[in-house]
């Protein structure tokens, strides 16, 4: 099965993907200033990559709760199954972008390059990377919890 991690953004969507190998790699962000033009992309990496199932990561706050940014999670997951009609699953995202950045830093060599860092998770920032980059953790949570018999959210 063809899977596509989401991590919704309202600027940003970044996205991942996994086959029946199961490892989640990250794939170019759905950054258009447009939400349809958004869309659009989506659909075209569903169709590209063969998508069967999409995992979107859903923002419970801190305290296990279903905020704003849950109900609006849960607008875009409306959208996304009436537009493609494919199973969706919801996984928690908590401290998934935090985690992201973090791997980042990790992999520009630590401190010591602190200024450059800084820089390098800005520009992955507008570019969506980060995002990506999250949607690759949120996908690999899913696919985790699946080897191991435990159901998602649903």
């Amino acid at each position: 099965m063809n899977y596509l991690g989401i991590d919704y953004g309202e600027k940003r969507i970044g996205l991942a993907y996994a086959d029946e190998v199961g490892i989640a790699v990250p794939i170019p962000a759905a950054v258009d200033s447009e939400k349809e033009k958004r869309f659009q992309y989506i659909a075209e990496v569903i169709q590209q990559r063969r998508i069967q199932s999409l995992v979107v990561g859903y923002p419970y706050n801190m305290d296990g709760s279903a905020g704003f940014k849950a109900r609006e999670v849960d607008a875009f997951i409306d959208e996304l199954t009436s537009r493609f009609d494919l199973e969706t699953h919801r996984i928690d995202e908590r401290l998934t972008s935090h985690q992201a950045t973090s791997d980042m830093a990790a992999l520009e060599g630590g401190k010591r390059r602190k200024k450059k860092s800084v820089k390098a998770r800005q520009a992955a920032r507008r570019t969506g990377e980060l995002d990506s980059r999250a949607a690759a953790l949120i996908l690999r949570e899913f696919l985790e919890s699946r080897n191991l018999g435990l159901s998602d959210m649903e």
